[in-house]
């Protein structure tokens, strides 16, 4: 069984002098990057993607598929240990949250409308994410 990831503490003073102001809003502050303007949306290439905030790997690029919401979607986390899900109430709507379980950045939301095996959407923000090319 995969060990939960150590936690990273970090001041707000220190996050925001690490991250950019788009990825500050996006990771701190529960923001979202308005839909098909992330980086990231129309990358197919091969893979992993990790948190912007601490480098954690999130998701691979084999679980990566175009659902045409706006925003990188994926089936399943790179590992089971790697996000944590949380209820989200907020504008009126009852959502689940995924955020970085080293971190704890706000990555986007997950839904159940995705293809199968999971039956997942991983709705995630290019800015909460890097992407680092599968080395040859």
């Amino acid at each position: 069984m995969p060990q939960a990831p150590e936690k990273i503490q970090k001041t707000e003073d220190e996050w925001r002098a690490q991250l950019t102001p788009e990825q500050y809003r996006i990771l701190r502050e529960k923001g979202t990057e308005r839909p098909f303007t992330g980086p990231l949306e129309f990358n197919y290439e091969t893979g992993s993607y990790h948190c912007a905030g601490c480098g954690a790997l999130l998701f691979s690029s084999g679980a990566k598929f175009d659902s045409g919401c706006g925003w990188p979607s994926f089936m399943i986390p790179a590992d089971s240990t790697a996000v944590e899900e949380h209820e989200d109430r907020s504008f009126g709507m009852r959502r689940i949250e995924v955020t970085c379980a080293r971190c704890g950045g706000h990555l986007g939301h997950v839904f159940p409308d995705g293809p199968r095996p999971t039956g997942l959407r991983y709705c995630i923000n290019s800015a909460s994410l890097t992407f680092e090319h599968e080395k040859p």
